[in-house]
């Protein structure tokens, strides 16, 4: 587990029931989010939250100053623990996110987060053209149904398809429990 930092991307609390844009298992995703980090704060690893703000015109949710742009008090950042603010999918576009992770000396992301099929996509691919190993854990991540042409993709066929298409070259793709036992828990 050496130079390996856990990535928590954007679980915010628009996403959950009640919020501007709710994704389909947020809870259960949020869930094994915390187990990854519990794991992580037990062994004084890395641990790096992600918050998205859009400040941009007509954006409904994830609004700056609003409760609902708040990281989810599930997974809330312990003092000390650093907290990237982005405003665009990528979490390393026009933020300080890689010169946070050079200076812990990273090189092994371990990524949960939500959406799968923007922000936790986005972030993982430039991650791993960026030169770092990534790790997803899936079940820890969370989707929401898309439109195509007039054709509606469910929530968890949208999740598997970008999961599976991460997994083809950017990134290991696990289960939290299949992560945790293989890293000693």
């Amino acid at each position: 587990m050496e130079n390996t930092a856990l990535l928590l991307i954007d679980i915010q609390n628009d996403y959950f029931p009640e919020g501007r844009f709710e994704l389909d298992r947020c809870d259960a995703a949020a869930t094994q989010a915390r187990a990854a980090l519990d794991f992580f704060r037990e062994r004084g690893l890395p641990v790096i939250h992600v918050r998205h703000e859009s400040p941009q015109p007509g954006a409904t949710f994830f609004l700056p100053g609003t409760p609902g742009a708040e990281i989810h008090p599930r997974v809330a950042p312990r003092p000390g623990e650093a907290v990237v603010l982005k405003h665009f999918p990528n979490s390393f576009r026009e933020t300080d996110l890689q010169e946070r992770l050079r200076t812990l000396e990273v090189k092994h992301l371990v990524v949960v987060g939500m959406m799968t099929l923007m922000c936790v996509d986005a972030t993982v691919r430039a991650a791993a053209d960026l030169g770092y190993t990534v790790t997803v854990l899936g079940d820890a991540c969370a989707a929401r149904s898309l439109e195509f042409q007039g054709q509606s993709v469910p929530a968890p066929q949208v999740h598997a398809a970008f999961l599976a298409a991460l997994g083809m070259g950017y990134a290991r793709v696990l289960p939290t429990a299949d992560f945790l036992a293989q890293a000693g828990r």
